[in-house]
């Protein structure tokens, strides 16, 4: 079981976003902008990150910047969820909208695979 950390500023989405990893036996917490998840990062880091770009506060861009520039956890695998790819620079991947939940699963089986690799 890997600990993933869902950012979006949607509720709704937060909502099947955790209902789709925890059905895959993940273990879900969730951020509603970019402030909170890099709280919510430092007290516990996650395996993955999958966040949105736009969101009140701190956008995805932002969280991904601060996240990379720190050691602690730069090398946590991040992964944007976008309607806009161009947006997601520092990202190890992007799944752009609309995306299923074959996809979504399968680009974070990818990622958590990556990582344990390095490890």
């Amino acid at each position: 079981m890997f600990r993933i950390l869902v950012v979006d500023d949607e509720p709704d989405l937060r909502y099947i976003l955790r209902r789709i990893f925890e059905r895959a036996d993940h273990g879900v917490s969730d951020s509603g902008n970019g402030a909170s998840a890099l709280e919510a990062v430092h007290r516990s880091p996650p395996d993955l990150v999958v966040t949105d770009m736009m969101m009140p506060v701190m956008g995805g861009a932002e969280l991904i910047r601060l996240l990379r520039r720190d050691p602690v956890t730069a090398r946590i695998p991040i992964l944007a969820v976008t309607g806009d790819a161009h947006l997601a620079d520092g990202a190890d991947a992007v799944l752009t909208k609309p995306w299923t939940s074959q996809q979504l699963l399968a680009t974070v089986g990818a990622l958590l695979a990556q990582k344990a690799d390095r490890t």
